[in-house]
């Protein structure tokens, strides 16, 4: 891995190179209900898919009573688009039963509290975390697992190893930026497929093009 002073070049490059991704506004207000929700059916989908799926749900339901009173075919059939629709039927209605049970409908806003929901791990409380309730947490998805490994940002062999490694390494102030920074690079520059390494901004500290 970057040792710390290259560490910090490297997120001071990406800063340079994308000075429009920054970390979402969360005064609007967003519904954390249907982050949970969406981030549940974003697994191993595309994001128009997930999307799709997302509108489909939220036209019929978008509340824990709500979505518990569809009948299964109704919940299958309207996120269909997203994939392992059968799945997430199930971990939706377990979720939803456990936010009326034990937390009064209301969602936990630590990462321990998200976690303990049903068909939540680590990627999506992080992320509800960062787009919902503005916490300077780094949610590491494909992209982000996908760039702290090739440039040695940080270094696990799945997404939550290597969520534990970047966020005992990068520097507070890139907490609340980090997760943009990263994944804009992992769009655009940085793909899983033809990466563009004779135009990445942070070429000359990438562990991978060093190897």
């Amino acid at each position: 891995m970057l040792d710390p002073a290259a560490l910090r070049e490297t997120m001071e490059l990406l800063r340079a190179a994308y000075p429009q991704a920054k970390a979402p506004d969360t005064k609007g207000g967003r519904d954390p209900f249907r982050s949970v929700v969406g981030c549940m059916l974003s697994a191993q989908s595309r994001d128009r898919n997930t999307m799709a799926a997302s509108n489909a749900l939220f036209a019929l339901a978008d509340t824990p009573e709500g979505i518990l009173a569809l009948k299964d075919e109704e919940i299958v059939a309207a996120i269909r688009p997203c994939g392992l629709y059968n799945m997430k039927a199930r971990n939706l209605r377990k979720m939803c039963r456990y936010l009326l049970d034990e937390l009064d409908g209301e969602v936990p806003r630590t990462r321990a509290g998200l976690m303990a929901l049903p068909g939540v791990g680590r990627k999506c409380a992080d992320i509800v975390l960062h787009f919902t309730f503005g916490e300077a947490v780094i949610a590491v998805d494909t992209h982000v697992h996908r760039v702290c490994n090739r440039t040695g940002l940080a270094a696990g062999r799945t997404e939550e190893q290597t969520a534990t490694s970047l966020e005992a390494r990068i520097p507070d102030d890139f907490r609340k930026d980090g997760h943009v920074l990263i994944l804009t690079h992992g769009k655009t520059i940085c793909r899983a497929r033809a990466p563009r390494c004779d135009v990445c901004p942070v070429a000359a500290f990438c562990e991978a093009l060093a190897a």
